[in-house]
């Protein structure tokens, strides 16, 4: 396996690869139904809304207020209410899970409002095993109570204007729809899986088959197949981000307001470290289980963990956040949540995209060299 590189011998390859591709049936179901399956989970199945939150209400009042009070939990849109007459009642429920929270409504509440005011006393009661959970039902539940609250104050007559009018003005995600925050990095997920897992088989693939055998004793050079296996599965990737794509914009009505041309780019210089990877892994196991196997924990594992995809990286511990420098999907994820959010943010894109090109020319140099000790 010595030589120049010749355009003639990457051609024929690149077909020779191209066939197999075609005639391999499990290349084309990870390459398309996969993605499909993925982008549908992550978009139904993952959401950081709010929304129809189990609680129960224990309305021990029976006055005005109380009603009142109570009909607005029940008509929120953001709670399944299950009403009661104790907190005993849902506790075993809200062990369980079954329930976020309890809201009580005490029997001198409307006794209260009368006496004290428009502050009387409720209570709250939260399942903290999740904290987040918790913080959500809780603020939830007393935004209800504070609009309840206001809305008394104007029936009788008293100005609830605040002296000083905070006008909140929410940009680029107008709706705080968490879908839109969410499948642009579910894309860069779909890539780095479907990347990564394909072509750890290939090399692999050759030397379980014994054709790699008849490969070193021709004239190709190892770039030549290197890039021979890449290139047609870029095809395959862009392909594949196409119709992730299509239905984020279609079927889960993301906005778009980048340009293509640098959506295009960013996923070239994302798919070629990522299949470069899974080149790398496949050379170093020479076995395409093992290769499978270590691509799903090596690569898509820290790129869902470490990336930003679901959690803050500001918000990791230090040293944790310095680990997530080595993973091409930290430098993925706010490049493309901006081509759809923002537009073509010149300060993020440049950037990223240059460093990803950088981890591109990393996993192929070390592909290619691990190749060539290997032959």
């Amino acid at each position: 396996m010595a030589g120049r590189f010749a355009p003639r011998r990457l051609t024929a390859l690149m077909v020779k690869e191209t066939l197999q591709i075609l005639r391999d049936p499990s290349s084309l179901i990870v390459a398309f139904f996969m993605p499909l399956l993925m982008l549908f989970l992550f978009g139904y199945g993952v959401s950081l809304d709010p929304n129809r939150m189990k609680m129960g209400l224990v309305q021990q009042g029976t006055g005005s207020y109380s009603q009142a009070l109570a009909s607005d939990y029940v008509n929120s849109p953001y709670f399944d209410v299950q009403p009661g007459q104790t907190v005993q009642e849902f506790s075993d429920e809200m062990a369980a899970g079954h329930i976020w929270g309890i809201v009580v409504i005490p029997s001198q509440f409307d006794r209260d409002v009368h006496k004290t005011g428009p502050d009387p006393l409720i209570q709250i009661i939260t399942d903290a095993s999740n904290p987040n959970s918790a913080q959500f039902f809780a603020g939830y539940s007393q935004g209800v109570y504070e609009n309840w609250k206001q809305q008394m104050l104007a029936e009788r007559g008293v100005d609830v204007a605040p002296p000083v009018s905070v006008s909140a003005q929410y940009l680029y995600n107008e709706q705080l729809a968490s879908r839109f925050f969410l499948i642009p990095g579910s894309i860069a997920m779909i890539l780095t899986m479907v990347g990564s897992l394909l072509t750890s088989l290939l090399i692999a693939r050759e030397w379980e088959r014994g054709t790699m055998e008849t490969l070193i004793s021709t004239p190709v050079t190892v770039a030549e197949l290197i890039v021979s296996k890449l290139i047609p599965y870029v095809v395959l990737g862009l392909i594949a981000s196409a119709i992730c794509i299509f239905l984020a914009l279609a079927v889960f009505g993301l906005p778009f307001r980048g340009s293509f041309v640098m959506l295009v780019l960013l996923l070239l210089v994302f798919l070629i470290p990522c299949l470069a990877q899974g080149l790398l892994l496949s050379a170093l196991t020479k076995s395409q289980f093992v290769a499978s196997q270590v691509a799903v924990i090596l690569a898509f594992l820290p790129s869902f963990l470490l990336s930003g995809f679901i959690f803050e990286i500001s918000s990791m511990p230090r040293w944790v956040q310095f680990i997530t420098y080595l993973f091409p999907g930290r430098y993925m994820i706010p490049p493309l949540q901006s081509i759809f959010l923002t537009g073509d943010v010149w300060s993020l894109l440049i950037p990223n995209m240059t460093i990803l090109f950088l981890f591109g020319v990393f996993f192929f140099g070390m592909t290619m060299r691990v190749t060539r000790k290997n032959v």
